[in-house]
């Protein structure tokens, strides 16, 4: 009789803590596990901010997924855009362009999410985003090659268009980045003398009324004086009504010129999930308690793509975007997952939400550790704290550990990497979210492959 196939498609936090579990739990032949994902590597996202700013490598943040003593799981290097439930086949974009198709007994959909986006003019032109790992390497090398080009201009307008930097998206990931990439340019600015200090300004825009408001309205506003006092402008009911090359327009009238957008506006659930005729909450699959797609056999959903139950909050609440549940989730499907290949009972997800902790760089954070409110040097060291023990691997551990070190005893050399090219990198060309295919696609290309075609 043939090994069921668990196909696990992507290597988020949910993912790889499926696939890890799956290989701790099952018994060897029990079943293949097989992973897509385009990069061998699980990336940290929480810190993609201290990468963009160079207090980190992007080798620090990215932990390799070969790093396994128990390594049974299959790698397909490449992105899944579609999926034909019925056939129980997975459509593969290998990273080689070449299509493939991986047939499945179960498939775990842990694909999870994209920049969002909105129709803006100009906005997908002349934006950055914050979501992969080349884009945090591409922003800075942006941003530290606006202040080459800055110090070696005579045009006044020019040097102020470049100096002048937008963040859209007062949640975690754009307070960070602002902040990050801030104190970057604070201290990179000592090595160029031609350059006025006072000309390099930094704008955190969001349309929200308040500043992260899951932290609560004190720490919001610690962490709202935090980035004023520093200096950044920071403008709350505000979005972006145009984004050209060379300024960006505000909904508010201002016009600001500007030459480094990042948008940080939200996520939305991976495109994947179109593939499948099933109900959604806010874009994301609607799954049961124990992670299954209602509707369609053998097929789960978890992390960003998934609206999981949070039972713990009730009243109809999922679970939030985060990397604490993501990871839970993944090893609970996973136990799910062996349980049904058991044929034996399925059990729940249920979390308490353990808190957020939001790292603003330098001694200055905010914390909420099991709703207990912090900021400052204590904030930030159960920031750290946490990020660094939620690393999976020692080895990525002791990389982070001695970025930390070395940043905060040698400081930074600012040196560009080589990742800015002449023509600049648009938002859809890091997460290629014009790749998937759409329902139909993806049968005509299912029943080609069943009649040899």
């Amino acid at each position: 009789m043939a090994r069921p196939r668990i196909l696990v498609v992507g290597a988020g936090f949910a993912g790889v803590e499926c696939v890890r579990r799956l290989e701790r739990g099952l018994i060897p032949g029990e079943a293949e596990i097989a992973l897509v994902a385009p990069f061998s590597y699980q990336l940290y996202l929480p810190l993609l901010p201290q990468v963009a700013a160079g207090v980190l490598t992007p080798q620090s943040v990215a932990v390799s997924l070969r790093r396994s003593r128990k390594h049974r799981t299959r790698i397909i290097p490449g992105g899944a855009i579609g999926v034909d439930p019925k056939a129980k086949i997975c459509v593969i974009r290998k990273i080689t362009d070449e299509i493939v198709y991986e047939p499945y007994d179960y498939i775990v959909l842990s694909a999870g999410s994209v920049t969002r986006t909105f129709d803006i003019p100009g906005l997908l032109d002349n934006a950055r985003g914050m979501k992969t790992l080349a884009e945090a390497a591409y922003v800075r090398d942006h941003v530290i090659a606006q202040l080459d080009l800055a110090d070696a201009s005579h045009d006044e307008n020019e040097r102020a268009s470049r100096l002048q930097f937008v963040v859209v998206g007062g949640g975690y990931a754009g307070t960070e980045t602002a902040a990050c990439l801030q104190r970057l340019t604070t201290s990179a600015v000592r090595q160029y003398p031609r350059l006025d200090p006072k000309l390099i300004k930094w704008h955190l825009i969001d349309i929200a009324p308040k500043l992260m408001p899951e932290l609560g309205d004190k720490l919001g506003r610690s962490a709202l004086e935090v980035l004023r006092a520093r200096g950044i402008e920071v403008s709350l009911g505000v979005s972006v009504a145009e984004a050209a090359p060379e300024k960006v327009t505000f909904t508010d009238g201002r016009v600001l010129p500007c030459r480094t957008l990042i948008w940080t506006a939200g996520v939305a659930a991976s495109p994947l999930v179109s593939t499948f005729d099933a109900e959604t909450v806010r874009g994301r699959l609607a799954v049961t308690p124990e992670m299954n797609l209602p509707g369609f056999d053998g097929v789960f959903a978890l992390g960003d793509c998934a609206a999981v139950p949070d039972l713990h909050k009730g009243d109809g609440a999922v679970c939030p975007p985060t990397a604490q549940h993501a990871m839970r989730q993944g090893r609970r499907l996973a136990d799910n997952l062996i349980a049904t290949l058991r044929n034996q009972p399925l059990k729940p997800y249920v979390h308490k939400d353990l808190g957020l902790v939001v790292d603003l760089g330098g001694k200055d954070a905010v914390s909420k550790p099991l709703g207990i409110e912090l900021h400052g040097i204590p904030a930030q060291a159960v920031a750290r704290g946490y990020h660094w023990s939620a690393l999976r691997t020692n080895v990525a551990k002791a990389r982070v550990a001695t970025n930390w070190i070395l940043n905060a005893v040698a400081g930074d050399d600012f040196v560009r990497t080589g990742f800015l090219s002449r023509q600049p990198a648009k938002l859809r060309d890091f997460e290629h979210t014009d790749a998937y295919l759409t329902p139909e696609q993806v049968r005509e290309h299912t029943a080609a492959l069943h009649t040899g075609t």
